[in-house]
């Protein structure tokens, strides 16, 4: 089980790996805002947790433990985000994905996930909650 920190730097290598070749350590430091020490020691963390393949001033590369890992980190983000948008949240997403993704059981996101699909699925009960909510501003 990894520390939500580290669950942050995993999902940050999978997004990078989702559209540049080579991942470095630079390119996590700077979207995470954190020192390059920091981050080769989660690196290292990493590595020894077998999700990434990592030499000191080398590359970065997922293992496919990590891939799955990192894939997952990124749909339960994604979720959470769409979960808010469906609930009519008024708050930044992207932020407060982030402040709950790590503090959620695996059995609220599955809750979360089948009310999100449910409500997709059913557009006629997410418009009513919509007009309800509307009200209550």
């Amino acid at each position: 089980m990894l520390t939500p920190s580290l669950e942050d730097y995993l999902e940050e290598i999978y997004r990078f790996s989702l559209s540049l070749d080579t991942v470095r350590v630079t390119d996590i430091s700077k979207r995470l805002k954190v020192a390059l020490p920091s981050v080769t020691k989660a690196l290292y963390k990493l590595r020894n947790e077998c999700y990434i393949k990592y030499e000191r001033y080398g590359e970065i590369k997922l293992t496919d433990k990590g891939n799955e890992f990192g894939y997952y980190l990124v749909a339960r983000n994604q979720l959470l985000q769409e979960f808010l948008a469906l609930i009519c949240s008024k708050c930044n997403f992207a932020v407060e994905a982030e402040a709950m993704e790590h503090y959620l059981s695996t059995a609220t996101i599955d809750a979360i996930k089948n009310l999100v699909e449910f409500m997709k699925g059913n557009p006629s009960w997410q418009l009513a909650f919509k007009d309800f909510m509307s009200l209550q501003d």
